[in-house]
């Protein structure tokens, strides 16, 4: 690209057909006379045929493919002390995939060069696709040419879908292309808007919270935890470095730097995987309880569960690092200049396999966990009823959400997000999810004040208090020898 001054320069026509190598064809026309141009335009009919030269704008109405160029851009190249203003236009059928693997429709890419750093036109480069075939929604971008693949951004672009034609208005020159994103795949600016803020509050309160919980455990509890408690404590720590992670990834994707997205995609997924072991733990602890009657007498069994809890998920973590399947990845609204950038796993088939996959099977066992538990409850409760309890409604509702976060259960929301049920899963998918670490706090602080007052007391647990421990006489911070 950056010869074309050259090559205008050596050229004795007015206008020469470019074959710069397989797949890379154009054409170039001198304009010695800048200021009686009004605009040049350069259509064609398909891939196979050649690009031609339209000095008639009525003409340009035969090609399903044509480009103009307006007279602002060669007053611009002018401007920059161009001897010999030209106009390029290159067309790449073979041009190497970018990072995220983007679809481009018709596998054209169009590259428009003047010699000049033309730019912030107010007349703008039109770009007309029409009478095409796609699926998926249409979004404009541009590359500037750097690097070894093309770093695809909307900005200078805009995009005008109607019907079966898609026009692109860009504010510069350089390569050009159409890329497509699957209609599943795409959220209104609107709810991205909405579920980014509802996000951003949730986390942040989680994040205070599971502060607060890490706190009231290592300073003032750790000595008295329970088994129970201390491996509620490992799933806590697991869901606080992915909040944290979240909140900070967008940031770091802004930066575009490749290797600082790719160690924060892999850091994240880490943390989401091992918050789906610890919720799998939970699970199996509280069933190996109700199985043993809160006595479990296993040999170094929280050492072993951690190790299976934190070490399993870097597996899959570093094959992907390795298949080098992290990235930033994009999410598409139906406004290219709200689009939102995260690190994050490019390939859509790892992430269907890995996470979905994963956190399948996570769910079958926690899900039928909870149905097993929320059937003890309601029969220990009926074997209670005659005691005398106050408020109970309220406190039954705060300990299914408590229960329902240490399991995941809330996750499950994520395999209803298609078709029509797509936004409104994301919006309880979001909401429940990021309110994890405060129904997390409400769950810890009843079940470890109940535990304190019933260890001076004459033993009778309240069933929806229990659940920490499922031992309904036994204290849950009653093993002082053990430490986290």
């Amino acid at each position: 690209m950056k010869k074309m001054g050259q090559l205008a320069t050596s050229i004795n026509t007015s206008s020469a057909a470019l074959n710069l190598g397989e797949g890379v064809t154009g054409i170039l026309v001198k304009e010695d006379e800048p200021d009686d141009v009004d605009e040049v335009s350069f259509a064609y009919m398909s891939l196979n045929d050649d690009i031609n030269i339209i000095e008639n704008r009525e003409t340009l109405a035969q090609f399903p493919r044509f480009v103009t160029v307006p007279k602002e851009a060669f007053e611009q190249a002018v401007r920059w002390n161009i001897s010999e203003p030209f106009a390029a236009m290159l067309r790449f059928t073979n041009l190497a995939k970018d990072e995220l693997n983007s679809t481009i429709l018709g596998n054209e890419v169009l590259a428009v060069e003047m010699g000049a750093n033309i730019c912030n036109l107010k007349s703008k480069v039109s770009i007309h696709f029409v009478n095409v075939t796609y699926e998926g929604n249409a979004s404009c971008q541009s590359w500037n040419g750097e690097g070894s693949r093309p770093n695809w951004t909307a900005d200078g672009c805009f995009t005008i879908q109607n019907g079966d034609s898609i026009t692109c208005e860009c504010t510069h020159l350089t390569f050009f292309a159409i890329l497509l994103t699957p209609l599943n795949e795409t959220i209104s600016s609107y709810d991205l808007n909405n579920l980014t803020i509802i996000t951003q509050i949730g986390c942040s309160l989680s994040l205070f919270f599971i502060c607060i919980i890490l706190f009231m455990h290592f300073l003032l509890r750790r000595t008295k935890a329970s088994t129970a408690t201390r491996i509620l404590i490992h799933l806590v720590l697991a869901m606080f470095m992915l909040n944290l992670t979240f909140l900070i990834n967008h940031h770091v994707a802004t930066l575009k730097s490749s290797v600082g997205c790719v160690i924060m995609a892999a850091v994240m997924h880490y943390f989401m995987l091992a918050t789906f072991s610890w919720f799998a733990v939970k699970a199996f602890h509280l069933c190996l309880q109700l199985y043993m009657g809160g006595r479990i007498v296993i040999s170094h069994y929280i050492l072993k569960v951690s190790i299976i809890s934190w070490v399993l998920p870097s597996v899959p973590v570093i094959v992907l690092l390795i298949k080098g399947k992290y990235g930033e990845q994009v999410i598409y609204t139906n406004d290219p200049e709200q689009n939102v950038a995260l690190c994050w796993i490019t390939d859509s088939d790892a992430h269907y396999i890995v996470n979905i996959g994963y956190y399948a099977l996570v769910f079958l066992f926690t899900f039928t966990t909870f149905v097993i538990i929320l059937s003890w409850l309601i029969c220990l409760k009926r074997t209670e009823s005659g005691n005398s309890q106050t408020g109970t409604s309220g406190t039954s509702i705060l300990t299914i959400l408590g229960l329902c976060s240490m399991l995941g259960i809330t996750w499950g929301f994520a395999f209803f997000a298609y078709g029509a049920l797509l936004i409104p899963s994301y919006y309880i998918f979001t909401v429940l999810n990021s309110f994890q670490g405060f129904f997390l706090f409400i769950y810890y602080y009843k079940t470890s004040n109940v535990g304190d007052t019933n260890a001076d007391s004459s033993g009778v647990t309240d069933s929806n208090s229990t659940l920490d421990t499922l031992d309904a006489r036994v204290n849950p911070y009653d093993d002082p020898k053990k430490k986290f």
